[in-house]
């Protein structure tokens, strides 16, 4: 009988996806199968990485005032963003050359994005054209633009977006220059990645990943590919290193694209109240807060510390988002608390494609969606909605005891 017992007890199948509980979970199974180059590329922030831990901390100064015996029995996560229905608050944040971690790389975030039933922000950098990551899905997609050198390379960029019917352009302002990220040069990242002898034998230990890599498909900026013209034998990724960064861009280059563009407009990299109000004077429909999850300038607030301002600065007139540091569900009803109409993330989504493809960033998701219900009860609110500062701690109107 006891055998019979134990025998029921053990459950000695592969655990897989099903063994990964929460985000911390799915970096570390992605840690398992990247090569350093790698981790550290996804991981890494500019110099000190002050600002990457600063966005992770301050989520944890930020405390609940939990409200109990109200009827949380019919619960809901979902939201509207431009006037649609969102199923999850938590979407995908654009983030560049995603088959580095996995070969489908962002046809596989696209339509994991479509079945949770959320929007995925395209990359200018993306491994795979804009065209060809909008035939995989018929979910909601935005493209994400840099003001380039060449207004002509954005124009061109913002008119296929139309034509492939993306739904909102997010215009990426806070690269002036590209922040010195420290682990990138020690380690050699370039694209392709240059593999140094120090990394060669953490390269080889990771023959999965070499496989993915030499199967797939080559690892370039799918939606420049033909679109721009490097000079001689320059590659894409050097004419995208010479042309991305424009110091010389101001406002005006906002109210340019402002003019080309009917649908939704987003400006991302606001952190300063005065930009986001001048963004909005300038006709953007939404902003994104963000310090570019400590990637460009270091010893930059958190992210989640900067959006009561900014939603302060800008009131209702405008739909405020954030992203940065959001690694669970409590997250991100902390920041619909503190004014964000919804979430972006980041490296969590490529943690989760490097661990399971499009099954991880669906699994992933999901881990979320089931967070903000569970904190949704625990606060004592019965939806997405009705999450306000009244639920986070000294906004309440009590007192500490």
């Amino acid at each position: 009988m006891k055998l019979g017992v134990l025998a029921r007890m053990l459950d000695l199948r592969p655990r897989g996806l099903r063994g990964l509980a929460s985000v911390d979970d799915f970096e570390r199974a992605a840690n398992r199968k990247l090569p350093r180059i790698v981790s550290d590329f996804v991981s890494g922030g500019s110099d000190c990485e002050t600002t990457v831990q600063k966005n992770l901390s301050a989520f944890d100064q930020i405390e609940w005032a939990p409200r109990y015996l109200s009827d949380v029995s019919d619960r809901s996560v979902s939201t509207e963003v431009f006037g649609e229905p969102l199923k999850l608050p938590v979407m995908l944040s654009p983030a560049g050359l995603a088959s580095l971690v996995h070969r489908d790389g962002e046809l596989a975030a696209a339509k994991a994005a479509e079945r949770a039933g959320t929007v995925f922000v395209v990359s200018t950098a993306s491994s795979f054209s804009l065209e060809a990551i909008s035939a995989v899905t018929t979910g909601r997609l935005w493209l994400q633009v840099y003001l380039w050198k060449s207004r002509e390379v954005v124009g061109d960029l913002v008119k296929r977006a139309k034509a492939a019917n993306y739904e909102a352009l997010v215009l990426t302002v806070d690269v002036p220059v590209v922040g010195k990220r420290v682990r990138d040069i020690r380690n050699g990242m370039a694209i392709p990645p240059r593999i140094r002898p120090s990394s060669v034998l953490n390269v080889l230990r990771r023959p999965r990943w070499l496989a993915h890599l030499l199967a797939g498909p080559d690892l370039t900026f799918g939606s420049l590919v033909g679109a721009v013209d490097p000079e001689g034998q320059e590659s894409i990724a050097a004419y995208v290193d010479r042309e991305l960064s424009n110091a010389a861009a101001t406002w005006e280059e906002l109210t340019w694209l402002r003019g080309i563009w009917k649908g939704p407009l987003l400006v991302k990299g606001i952190v300063a109240a005065e930009d986001a109000k001048e963004a909005l004077r300038r006709g953007a429909d939404g902003i994104i807060v963000s310090n570019h999850g400590g990637r460009q300038l270091d010893s930059c607030p958190a992210s989640i510390n900067a959006l009561p301002r900014v939603v302060e600065a800008v009131g209702d007139r405008i739909e405020v988002f954030m992203d940065g540091g959001v690694r669970r569900g409590s997250d991100v009803l902390k920041a619909k608390a503190l004014g964000a109409r919804a979430v972006f993330v980041g490296r969590p989504w490529f943690w989760a494609l490097a661990a399971g493809g499009q099954d991880g960033v669906e699994r992933m998701l999901g881990i979320f969606s089931e967070e903000i219900d569970r904190t949704l009860a625990l606060v004592g609110s019965p939806n997405f909605h009705t999450v306000s500062d009244s639920n986070i701690w000294g906004h309440e109107g009590t007192v500490p005891e």
